[in-house]
């Protein structure tokens, strides 16, 4: 297929498309390299079926351009704003990164006719809970800008499929770690003990506990989500069946580093305003469709500390 990749230059976005290349498909990335990095992708840039191109998605006569000579068959809409913190502190940067440019691809795919859309969506649309969350959990009641950001793009998506024919797959996704993350639990501890080896500084009480799941599990799970279920709108909760906390991820950096840190902790319940301090996936959905997480959350946890010290 001919497949957009927006934001493929990204964490996430550039695993992705180093499993569409190695697939055959010919790959268009658009991405503003604000998160981004040209070095995530460089490697496939003297591929044939590869192309990358530096724009802003809201910058529609250069975004029109694109849709036209891409005559693509597919778009993998991962273009958003990721750091939560950052959405904290300023709202415009969800509104505009994570919502806006959703709704931007939507229209392009509508006027272009393109059927086949792939939506990279998260767990912080749920919002703070103790339940077990489901993909039909309601109501939603996201406490971040990230999170009402994406819940609000689930909501436009869902409208232009029902309207404009576009078949749809989105997955939720947890904590994801692994090789060329940016930001993040793991990548902040291991930027603290650099600067200081002797103590770590934790935000909250180390006791908050999610799923997190491995960067190259999580793309093989998009591939067989994509692959192997056939509605018009497909929703599916992806990540490991385990969870970890805070405090047992700083008692792993410190050990793959070999210190012999302090740890301490800023207190609370949670690291910042925004932060869901624990929450539980049910993947019965997708566990049901044949797919689970070849690593559960500790062991995505210590392999992406290694993959972060390059060992």
């Amino acid at each position: 297929m001919n497949i957009l990749v927006t934001g493929g230059a990204g964490f996430i976005g550039s695993h992705l498309c180093d499993s569409l290349t190695a697939a055959g498909h010919n790959v268009t990335v658009v991405d503003n390299l604000v998160l981004g990095k040209v070095e995530n992708i460089s490697h496939l840039l003297d591929k044939d079926n590869f192309k990358f191109i530096e724009a802003d998605i809201l910058d529609t006569p250069v975004m029109e351009g694109v849709f036209r000579e891409g005559k693509f068959d597919m778009v993998y809409h991962l273009a958003a704003n990721s750091d939560i913190q950052k959405g904290g502190r300023d709202p415009l940067v969800d509104y505009t990164l994570t919502f806006n440019t959703t709704f931007a691809v939507l229209q392009l795919m509508k006027e272009h006719e393109v059927k086949k859309l792939f939506f990279a969506s998260t767990s912080a649309i749920y919002g703070e809970t103790s339940d077990c969350l489901t993909e039909n959990y309601g109501p939603l009641q996201p406490v971040s800008n990230y999170g009402a950001g994406k819940l609000a793009s689930e909501a436009f998506i869902s409208a232009f499929s029902s309207t404009y024919g576009i078949q749809t797959w989105i997955t939720r996704f947890p904590n994801v770690v692994g090789e060329r993350f940016t930001h993040g639990v793991i990548f902040d501890f291991i930027k603290k003990l650099r600067a200081n080896p002797a103590e770590l500084e934790v935000l909250g009480n180390g006791e908050q506990c999610k799923p997190y799941v491995y960067v190259k599990d999580l793309i093989d799970g998009i591939n067989f989500v994509i692959a192997n279920s056939h509605d018009r709108f497909n929703v599916y909760n992806l990540g490991s069946d385990s969870r970890t906390k805070v405090k047992e991820i700083a008692a792993m950096v410190i050990e793959e580093m070999g210190l012999d840190a302090a740890i301490r902790y800023t207190g609370g319940d949670r690291g910042w305003v925004g932060d869901v301090p624990e929450f539980r996936y049910d993947l019965s959905k997708v566990n049901a469709l044949g797919w689970s997480a070849p690593h559960d959350s500790n062991a995505s946890v210590r392999l992406a500390i290694q993959k972060g010290l390059g060992k």
